[in-house]
């Protein structure tokens, strides 16, 4: 269960991603336009979207994050974001909900900046098969999952 701090987080988080990648740029394009409405869905939506990414829905937060990922991060490549993303509001759910959004398995420095913990943390718990080591290296997005979802549960 999420908490109310965890989601006026993650509500924020999505208000300021979307005003700052699709409503300022709108402005500076259409200086005319009127965009006190679209400020207001916003954060309407907003509200939704994380009531939806923190929910007990798996499909649907998964499909919420997925479709955020690629409106708010566009481009011709699959979105890979710096490690310091996950540990944003947006980040530390995406993670538990959807996994990495290209890929399925990523180095230890990325299975720690998804689990909250070091490089040498996430060598620990492969060691001890608490997380899956991947055949070309690196550790299972699944694991990290699965993982994220064991420790929301205690």
């Amino acid at each position: 269960m999420a908490t109310t701090s965890e989601h006026v987080d993650l509500r924020t988080d999505l208000i300021r991603l979307v005003t700052s990648r699709l409503l300022d740029p709108l402005e500076i394009l259409l200086p005319q336009a009127d965009l006190v409405g679209l400020r207001s869905s916003v954060e309407a939506d907003a509200e939704m979207w994380a009531a939806q990414l923190l929910g007990p829905d798996d499909a649907l937060a998964r499909q919420v994050a997925v479709r955020l990922m690629c409106v708010l991060h566009p481009g011709d490549t699959p979105f890979d974001p710096p490690e310091s993303w996950w540990a944003t509001p947006l980040g530390r759910v995406t993670a538990r909900r959807a996994g990495h959004p290209s890929k399925d398995h990523v180095s230890l420095g990325v299975a720690g900046a998804m689990l909250g913990i070091t490089r040498q943390g996430v060598h620990d718990l492969v060691n001890r098969n608490k997380l899956l080591r991947h055949p070309d290296g690196g550790v299972t997005v699944d694991s990290i999952r699965a993982r994220l979802g064991l420790r929301r549960e205690l």
